[in-house]
């Protein structure tokens, strides 16, 4: 494997994730919820992109849920990450988002987030 096989992946999804960026923008009535996953984790954050601040944000890390997360999948956890965040965006008063994969396909982790917010009660 060369090194241009390792670093053109990077370079695809950066490439990506800045094409979207233009086009999706949250608000404080309908906020961005970004994505982020890594190896082992999955965070997501609420943003209003006008006032470039976090409206609610919620992780595997979260002390909230973290001993919830004990022996389930890693889809598992990021359902559950998504039904917490839904909780979290209920109780400050947003029923619809915007939702940004950052570059990712809509497949595996993103989608169960995804799914965990639609049955929180979350629109988008």
């Amino acid at each position: 494997m060369n090194l241009n096989e390792k670093i053109m992946p990077k370079i695809r999804l950066q490439r990506r994730k800045l094409r979207i960026a233009k086009k999706i923008r949250g608000s404080k009535d309908r906020p961005r919820v970004s994505v982020y996953r890594s190896l082992k984790h999955i965070y997501a954050q609420a943003i209003d992109d006008e006032a470039a601040h976090t409206l609610a944000a919620c992780s595997t890390l979260c002390k909230d849920i973290r001993d919830n997360l004990a022996g389930k999948t890693k889809s598992e956890q990021a359902y559950l990450v998504g039904l917490h965040l839904a909780e979290k965006l209920k109780s400050i008063g947003i029923k619809k988002i915007v939702f940004d994969r950052n570059g990712r396909k809509y497949i595996g982790r993103i989608q169960k987030l995804a799914e965990g917010l639609r049955e929180g009660g979350i629109e988008f």
